[in-house]
């Protein structure tokens, strides 16, 4: 390896990776924890995915963690123009989508009154 290339790759390992995280909560955050920790991030919320394009294509991030529900029809249409993008398709996208379970809300059916005030949720996470 020369030596510029050897310094090259030193300085690309030192400059932070910039990782857009869309919708994300505490949750979210804590399940990516341990992969965040691993290496140096500059990190950008942004709360709603209608508005998350433009700051994507701005930012030009490393990695974008999509927080989503399935029947979010906003978070589905942004997954689509940046994968229909030229400078975005390339960025590698993690999902997090959850799914309301409208049966295990039943209060009727619920093993403590703690577990009926709250909605369970079923998530999936997937590299797109």
């Amino acid at each position: 390896m020369s030596i510029a290339h050897h310094a090259a790759h030193r300085f690309a390992a030192a400059v932070p990776q910039k990782v857009v995280v869309v919708n994300g909560t505490s949750e979210v955050l804590e399940v990516f924890e341990t992969v965040l920790e691993a290496g140096r991030y500059d990190m950008v919320f942004v709360e709603a995915s209608g508005h998350a394009y433009s700051r994507i294509k701005s930012v030009q991030p490393n990695l974008i963690i999509l927080c989503m529900r399935l029947d979010d029809a906003d978070a589905f249409s942004l997954l689509s123009m940046l994968k229909l993008d030229e400078e975005t398709r390339r960025i590698p996208i993690v999902t997090y989508a959850q799914e309301f379970n409208a049966a295990a809300s039943d209060p009727e059916d619920a093993d403590d009154e703690e577990e009926a005030d709250f909605p369970s949720l079923h998530t999936s996470v997937t590299m797109n």
